[in-house]
């Protein structure tokens, strides 16, 4: 009787022992969070900060040396062309010391180079513009004929565009550097003598606003010191500086999003040129950066006429390299490495299963997936390390 009554002790000892173990080493189940991936617009763009500035300045200089007399206006006054701006009473000025005059030589000679720079832009912007005007009228007469799709007309329409646009842009380079190699060349000019004491009065060059007020005090000038800066500042442009890398994937007639700019909606633009020339920028941590100009434009008139911004404003620029309207996509927040592949894990079954992807773009977001996965497939959202192929799952209710 004792015998048996041990045998039943040592099988229930056996029994409890088995199912504490049996608890301890089956699977448990982890909980997830989960999202159902699917078809939708794709859009990959490079953001980056950029400031508006008047398309067209111009510098209103002393025409002669004397003494300016205090300049009233004030920044943000409107004028009109040939309005009185300013006022210089002449005077004889110091002739100019072997040194001065050299360095006013050297300022002359650069002018002159980059005005001949200028013109050369300008016509080789002019021979562009004939070519794409000829292209397009040899595709308009195969687009009637049907033998050309109508998108690729409509993208040499786009390239005429744009090619308009840098002429017009080149055009405002000869004149703005016109206007320096005068101001340059006027350093060298004789001081005159023969009327001291005359008031010569310093008109606008054109309509606009006031931008800034170089000389406000009554101070004497040399012949072709800046005294205001105008410009209109209706005709706005963006002008972001973005790293090589990514400026070598925007194109001219790029579609772009203008952000942060205070407003509550954002406002549509376009790449107008990007600058052949880049330059070395140190950013705040202390790292030389290789860095190029994309200049902007507002899409519609109306909308820039209406938009409160003004002459070096900041606002965030969104410039769009890639886009489609119907892709299969999955939230970033999904991937992982596994080896030198892309995967997620999907739930089947209350099981997580391991899959490897193919994708294409991508954004801070989304990512194009082109193999491996099927629409309407039930992905986790960051996998942690705990978590492998195979493993029980349970997914989180949502939070509404």
């Amino acid at each position: 009787m004792l015998r048996l009554f041990a045998n039943r002790r040592v099988v229930a000892s056996a029994v409890i022992i088995l199912g504490l173990l049996a608890t301890a080493l089956w699977p448990k189940t982890i909980q997830v969070d989960a999202v159902t991936i699917a078809r939708g617009p794709l859009v990959v763009t490079v953001d980056e900060e950029a400031v508006t500035r008047v398309r067209e300045r111009f510098v209103v200089s002393a025409p002669v040396s004397g003494r300016v007399l205090r300049i009233e206006l004030d920044p943000g006054d409107r004028v009109k062309r040939g309005q009185i701006v300013a006022r210089v009473r002449e005077e004889a000025s110091p002739l100019l010391d072997a040194r001065t005059r050299a360095e006013a030589e050297a300022v002359v000679e650069s002018g002159k180079a980059v005005l001949g720079r200028a013109r050369a832009e300008e016509e080789r912007a002019k021979a562009t513009l004939d070519q794409t005007r000829r292209d397009l009228a040899r595709l308009r007469s195969l687009a009637e004929d049907r033998i050309i799709a109508k998108q690729e007309l409509e993208t040499r329409e786009a390239d005429v565009k744009v090619a308009q646009e840098t002429v017009n842009a080149a055009a405002f380079a000869v004149r703005a550097a016109s206007s320096d190699l005068r101001r340059a060349e006027a350093r060298l000019a004789p001081p005159r003598v023969d009327a001291p004491g005359r008031v010569v009065a310093v008109t606008a060059p054109v309509d606009g606003v006031v931008l800034k007020r170089l000389r406000e005090s009554e101070t004497f000038v040399p012949a072709g010191d800046p005294l205001i800066e105008m410009g209109d500042d209706r005709q706005l442009e963006i002008v972001s500086d973005l790293l090589s890398t990514d400026a070598v994937r925007i194109r001219s007639g790029a579609r772009a999003i203008v952000e942060q700019w205070g407003g509550e909606q954002p406002l549509a633009a376009c790449v107008r040129r990007v600058e052949p020339s880049g330059f070395m920028k140190i950013s705040a941590l202390g790292v030389e950066e290789q860095r190029v100009n994309v200049v902007l434009d507002f899409v519609e008139s109306s909308q820039r006429a209406r938009i409160p911004l003004g002459d070096g404003y900041r606002v965030e620029v969104r410039v769009v390299v890639w886009e489609a309207p119907n892709v299969l996509r999955v939230p970033t927040s999904a991937l992982f490495r596994h080896a030198d592949n892309w995967a997620v894990y999907v739930v089947d079954r209350g099981r997580a299963h391991r899959t490897l992807l193919e994708l294409g773009h991508q954004t801070g977001q989304y990512a194009e997936v082109r193999s491996g996965l099927a629409d309407g497939a039930r992905v986790i959202l960051h996998p942690g390390d705990t978590l492998v192929d195979g493993a029980r799952v349970r997914e989180r209710p949502a939070v509404n």
